[in-house]
Parts: structure tokens; C-alpha cells; sequence
């Protein structure tokens, strides 16, 4: 009987502590990341009356039997079921999505304790803590390196208030774009401006090439000439890879070109009384016929019109004034039989006429450059010679040369003959700041000549040449009268396809300077891809070049494959001296990609673009915010608008989370049943994500703790029940006697 009493009672002291350990659940529902408890309860040790005993023959075994003493709480168990996730407005507030807990320290990190509440703040020192006051473990920035190493012990998070970042001096710069390798461009610039001396350039104004430092190969692409405003000119460059003045490609090929005629060709003879055939051959083509006249006027009109029958071929006209004969070649055709005047005489049919040459008109025909460009043979004197140009300078050279020794102004003289008398010295061809071919006829003397150009296309069907419209159509505006004087006839704008980026730099006080990377196409490489040059500038008092006048410009090359892949550049760094009391000899890479690849600048058919461009340096600037990640880097925002990791909240897992032991404050403790902390970075290993501005939420579940009261409160009337029945039963025992 009285052992019925003790179960009662077991029972009820079991469900008070239930009631305790529920109470407490229920009084920590809005305590961010508390996790509520269980009791477990078990029997305790069963009084033995009989043992069991095993079957004897007949006789089967019998069961033992035992009367149970009560019950006990055996454990409780703290369920670590995620909570829900609250947003708030607080941004230092962490939430853990996932197992794990935060390291907290009260001593500096001689013991650890282990949190899921994140309710964090700095302190007045700077101090990264709870609401303890304990500090947030971690890894700091290292000041040296800039990185944050999460494989080094953790420590105390500390970020001092007014922390400042000092200026990053820049080391690399880093440019994606493509460049157009297409046949239409949208970004184009006029071709460099070339003034009329070979070789030279007149850099004192006075006309001539004084030696010196104006030798000037403009053929020489190493060889960068820049005017006072720090610009190239006179630079040559490849017609194979040149422009109309809409964008549009020449694509000039091997032996096209364009003629230019200086003055129509023409000759005047006079002839006698003719009798018989006459056999001539007039510009390759062979004319004969009976030229027998009553006198040598008539004679001369039977020559006349034999000319005349054959104009188309020839593009000779003859015009008779009596027995005068003109010849005159306006020089309208495009192949070589229809231009100037070659009259060869076979047989004179005793007129007299006489053989004879009078060129105009010449050939400027188009050879291809290498990678670099190649010189043609401009200045030639043989009138009936083909001019060759790859260059815009070989073809001004070859221009202004035939214009000023090699055109039959009046006749007097064959071809190729100068003579003071059949000169024209005076003759200026050069290409103007506008990209336009300008030809100037300004005189030299009493003999100079007034001219009248006429351009058309270049055809040759024997070999297979056809006429080159855009580029015709281009030289064509030249064409007209140019009488002696100051006026002058301009060609449309030529073109070069080119591109530019800029990006700041800084140097190593903090101060911003702007590089600009000016590119320009050039040509071709050996393998088919497309070849640029690229103008590095910087302001002026800096210097990328080794001291070197212009101190801020250096110049270089970027290749590309035939796929539009880069090739190679040069330059790949930069040596950059600000001269403003920062640190000298900055070096700065330059990054515009890897060879094959198009991880960086490309040369496509399409339109010419920066689709990124960066840098590394940063001024100084003051801490002005902080946020942090979900993998719990602390990310300082700078005035400089500068942003980077300062510190690394750490995060440590257990292998038994239910062995840690509650210390108070929503922390928890290591025990020797937890298991050693394995501390990381969050979302790494088994440790969930930080969710930053949220909290997590008590895990404590209000309709299970309502539920389980009123479990454990009828379990304990039940109890109450046993004690009270069992005191009746004793009543009624001691009753017995009375």
C-alpha cells in the first residue's frame, strides 16, 4: 500500500518539473533564438516479488513478477529545430539559416560561447558584441595583404569608430572592347594631316627639310611626330584599311586605284599637202587611210578625221585650223589606251607629222602592305611609268611630284623632260587637318602653270582590274579648274576606324588621373587578322614615358586573329609618374586579355564598344557604413565609395548540438558530450548562411506548449489521484480494528 503512495508521488514531482521545463518554453516564445526544452520521462526500478522461470517438462515457464516503484524525469532535451526568420531594421541584426552557432567571447577569446541569437552591436571601442557584452569571434582584414584569412585563429571583431582607408595607388587596368573589324564603322576619325615634304617635316614653317631633327620617315610607324596639342600627324597610313567619309570600307585591292589628269593633254603641229596613205598608231591603237589633198588644209582634215574615227579608243580629238592640227586628250577614260597623247608615225604620207608624247594624265595604283606599310615608288620621271602607293603619303608624294616635273603643260617637251619652261615647282599636296588630299597652285615663278584636274577610275580588263568607285568617288571632289593663285581643290574626308576608352586612375595620395587609350586601325597581320595602333595619353606634368618627349603619351600595337581572338599588345604595363609629391615609377599592368581568347578586347564585325573597363585604386576615404554578407563578412562602404570586407564573423558546429549546456543569456556552453567546436566560415561544411538585418526567431511552439500543459496537468491529478486513493484505502485498513 505504501508503495503506491511513492509512485504517486514520483509522478507528481516528475510533472512538476515537465511543468517547469513547459513554463519555461512558453515564458521564452519571443526570445530570439531560444530552443525549447523536452522532459522524457522513464520508470524507475520495479520491486521483484517473483523471477521468471524457464518451462520444466510438462510444467510451463512462468513470467516474473514486479511491481513498479514510479517514474522520473530520465532527461531533458533541448529540440534545436530552426526558427523562423524575422526581417528588421537593424542591419548589425544576424540570423543563421541552417545549423550552427555564433562564438561569442567575455575574455578575449580565453573561452568560447556559443550563440544562435544575433543580436549584435558595436560597442564605443569598436567592439563587435551581443547583448551580453560578449564579443563576436572572428577574422579580421589583414592591413597588409587586404584579404581576409579564415583558416587563422579567430579573434576578438574590432572595427575602431572613424576607421579611414588610405588611398590605393592603381596597379592594373583592365579593358574589354571590341574593335570593328567590319566594312561599315560608326566610330571613325580623319586620317593623320601630312604636309608637302618627303621624308621631312617642316617643324620651323619655312618650306623646306632643314636636317636635323625634320628627317621624317612617314612611312615609319615607330617614328610618332605629335603637334603642340600633343596630336600625331604626319603619319602615313594603309589605303587598304581606310574609309569614305560615311564610314564606309574602300577595300581597295591589289593594282585599283585612281587617274588623275594635271591639264588635258594636247599638241598642236602644222602639216604639208599630203599624197598617199598615212600609218600612225595613236595610244596603242593603229589608224591609216589616204590623206593625198589639193593642199596641206585638206590634208589636214582627212588626218583629222581619221583620229576622230577612233576618239573612243583613243580619246584623242583633233581639231584643224587650216593646216594646223590640235590633238587634245581630256583625259575622261579609265584604262591606260584612253588616256594622255602617244603618237607614234610609221609612215607621214609626206605631211610631215611627227611623233610625239605628251602626258597628263598618270596612274596612282594600289599595292598591299604587310604588317606594317610598305613604300611605293612615287617620285618617278617616266612619264608612261605606273605610279605604286600602299600609303596616304605615297600617294601625295607621287602627286605632287608629277604635278610639279612631270605634266606637259604646253607640249614643248617630251615626257619626263623637265625644263624650266614645262615646270610647275609651285604645286603643294598635302593632307589637311580635316583628313582631305588639298592640292595648291599658289606659283613659283613667271613659268607656273594654271591646271584643270580631271580623276576618274582606274580599269585595266587585261589584267583584270576593275574600278574602285568609293575611293574614286572620294579623290573625285578634287577635280576642276585651279588657275594660279591661293585657291585650293579638296578631296572628300578620308577615315580611319578608331575607338577610345578612358578610366581614372590614382596614384598613391589618392589623386585622380584620367588615361585614355586612343586605338586605331592600321592594317593587317600576316595570318589575316586585324592590326590596330593605340595612343596611351595621360595629363600633362605625368610621364609614362621614360622621360621622354611627349613625357605623357606612349605609343603601341594591338593585334587580333582571324577569328576576332586578341593576338598580342604592346605595351603591357605602364611606368607612371604623377610628378605631384606621389610616389614615382607607379607600375601599372595593363590587362586587355588573354592570347586566343575573348575573355577581353576582340576584333568582330560589329560596332566598336567598351563593354568594361576597371581599376584597383582608390582615394582615401572614412567609414560610413557597414553591411554584412550571408557568409558573414563585415563590409565597410567607404566615402571614397570604396567597398570591402573588414572582419569575418566566424561560426562554430558541434556533432551533438543537444550535449551543449545552457549558460544563460542565450548562450550555450561546450560539454564533453557536445564534441569539439568546429569552427568556420558560415556556408561552408554543415554550417547554414547568415542572413543579415533578421533575427531568428524562438523556435518554442505556443499550440504544442498549450497542448503538452494540459497533458502534464492531467498527468499530475492523475498522480494526485493515486496518493489520495491509496490514503482512503489506509483509512479504511485502520478501520478494521475499530
Amino acid at each position: 500500500m505504501m508503495r503506491s503512495l511513492w509512485a504517486g508521488v514520483s509522478g507528481l514531482n516528475a510533472h512538476q518539473i515537465a511543468m517547469d521545463v513547459e513554463g519555461d518554453n512558453i515564458a521564452n516564445v519571443n526570445t530570439a533564438g531560444f530552443k525549447y526544452s523536452r522532459v522524457n520521462f522513464s520508470d524507475l526500478l520495479s520491486q521483484t516479488s517473483k523471477i521468471a522461470t524457464a518451462p520444466q517438462g510438462e510444467l510451463g515457464g512462468k513470467n516474473p513478477m514486479q511491481v513498479g516503484l514510479g517514474t522520473q524525469v530520465s532527461s531533458i532535451t533541448t529540440i534545436f529545430k530552426q526558427g523562423s526568420i524575422q526581417t528588421t531594421d537593424k542591419n548589425t541584426d544576424l540570423a543563421i539559416q541552417g545549423d550552427g552557432f555564433f562564438v561569442v567571447s567575455p575574455d578575449g577569446g580565453k573561452t568560447y560561447k556559443f550563440s544562435r541569437n544575433g543580436d549584435f552591436v558595436f560597442d564605443a571601442d569598436g567592439n563587435f558584441v551581443d547583448s551580453n557584452g560578449y564579443v563576436v569571434q572572428g577574422w579580421m582584414r589583414d592591413p597588409e595583404t587586404g584579404e581576409i584569412d579564415s583558416t587563422a585563429p579567430i579573434g576578438n571583431i574590432t572595427i575602431p569608430p572613424g576607421l579611414t582607408t588610405p588611398a590605393n595607388a592603381s596597379s592594373y587596368i583592365n579593358l574589354k572592347a571590341n574593335l570593328n573589324s567590319g566594312n561599315t564603322i560608326v566610330n571613325k576619325s580623319p586620317i593623320y594631316s601630312l604636309d608637302y615634304l618627303h621624308n621631312a617635316v617642316d617643324l620651323n614653317g619655312n618650306g623646306i627639310n632643314d636636317g636635323g631633327n625634320e628627317v621624317h620617315n612617314e612611312n615609319d610607324w615607330g617614328s610618332d611626330i605629335f603637334n603642340t596639342d600633343k596630336k600625331l600627324y604626319e603619319r602615313s597610313e594603309d589605303f587598304g584599311v581606310l574609309f569614305n567619309s560615311v564610314g564606309e570600307a574602300f577595300n581597295i585591292q591589289e593594282n585599283q586605284g585612281i587617274w588623275i589628269s594635271y591639264t588635258n593633254a594636247t599638241y598642236k603641229q602644222t602639216v604639208n599637202q599630203g599624197s598617199g596613205n598615212i600609218d600612225l598608231t595613236l595610244n596603242g591603237t593603229h589608224i591609216s587611210g589616204d590623206v593625198t589633198g589639193a593642199n596641206s588644209d585638206e590634208s589636214a582634215q582627212k588626218i583629222a578625221a581619221l583620229i576622230n574615227q577612233k576618239t573612243s579608243v583613243t580619246g584623242v580629238i583633233a581639231t584643224v585650223n587650216g593646216s594646223e592640227i590640235t590633238f587634245t586628250n581630256n583625259n575622261s577614260g579609265t584604262t591606260e589606251n584612253t588616256k594622255n597623247i602617244d603618237l607614234d608615225i610609221n609612215s607621214d604620207a609626206n605631211t610631215g607629222l611627227q611623233s610625239k608624247e605628251v602626258y597628263t594624265a598618270y596612274r596612282y595604283q594600289y599595292v598591299k602592305g604587310g604588317a606594317a606599310p610598305i613604300q611605293g615608288t612615287p617620285a618617278v620621271d617616266t612619264a608612261a611609268a605606273i605610279r605604286t602607293f600602299t600609303t596616304t603619303e605615297d600617294l601625295r608624294e607621287a602627286m605632287q611630284n608629277d604635278a610639279r616635273n612631270n605634266v606637259n603643260f604646253d607640249s614643248s617637251d617630251d615626257a619626263g623632260e623637265a625644263s624650266e619652261s614645262n615646270t610647275n615647282d609651285g604645286v603643294i599636296v598635302k593632307v589637311n587637318d580635316g583628313g582631305k588630299y588639298e592640292i595648291t597652285n599658289p606659283g613659283n615663278g613667271s613659268d607656273d602653270w594654271g591646271m584643270n584636274l580631271t580623276i576618274t577610275s582606274l580599269t585595266d580588263p587585261v589584267n583584270g582590274v576593275s574600278a574602285n568607285d568609293k575611293f574614286t568617288n572620294t579623290m573625285s571632289a578634287l577635280q576642276g579648274n585651279l588657275p594660279i593663285g591661293n585657291n585650293s581643290r579638296i578631296s572628300q574626308t578620308i577615315n580611319a576606324a578608331t575607338h577610345a576608352s578612358s578610366i581614372d586612375i590614382f596614384d598613391s595620395l589618392g589623386t585622380k588621373h584620367t588615361v585614355r587609350f586612343e586605338f586605331r586601325k592600321i592594317g593587317y597581320t600576316a595570318e589575316g587578322g586585324t592590326q590596330w595602333s593605340v595612343v596611351i595619353s595621360v595629363p600633362e606634368p605625368g610621364d609614362i614615358n621614360g622621360g621622354v618627349d611627349p613625357k605623357n603619351i606612349v605609343t603601341g600595337q594591338i593585334s587580333f586573329n582571324s577569328d576576332g581572338s586578341l593576338s598580342s599588345y604592346t605595351p603591357t604595363n605602364l611606368t607612371y609618374t604623377a610628378n605631384n609629391g606621389s610616389s614615382p615609377n607607379q607600375n601599372i599592368n595593363l590587362q586587355f586579355g588573354t592570347a586566343g581568347q575573348f575573355d577581353g578586347m576582340t576584333s568582330f564585325d560589329a560596332t566598336s564598344n567598351t563593354s568594361g573597363i576597371s581599376q584597383d585604386g582608390y582615394p582615401g576615404g572614412d567609414l560610413n557604413g557597414i553591411r554584412v554578407d550571408e557568409t558573414g563578412t563585415l563590409i565597410g562602404s567607404f566615402t571614397n565609395g570604396r567597398s570591402f570586407g573588414l572582419a569575418q564573423v566566424s561560426m562554430a558546429s558541434f556533432t551533438n548540438n543537444v550535449g551543449l549546456e545552457s549558460d544563460g543569456g542565450g548562450v550555450y556552453i561546450q560539454t564533453s558530450n557536445s564534441g569539439d567546436p568546429i569552427i568556420g566560415q558560415a556556408a561552408t561544411g554543415k554550417r547554414g548562411f547568415i542572413q543579415a538585418s533578421a533575427l531568428e526567431m524562438s523556435n518554442v511552439d505556443l499550440s504544442r506548449s498549450l497542448t503538452q500543459l494540459i497533458i502534464i496537468q492531467r498527468g499530475f491529478q492523475a498522480n494526485s489521484k493515486t496518493i489520495t486513493t491509496s490514503d482512503q484505502m489506509l483509512n479504511t485498513l485502520l478501520q478494521l480494528k475499530q
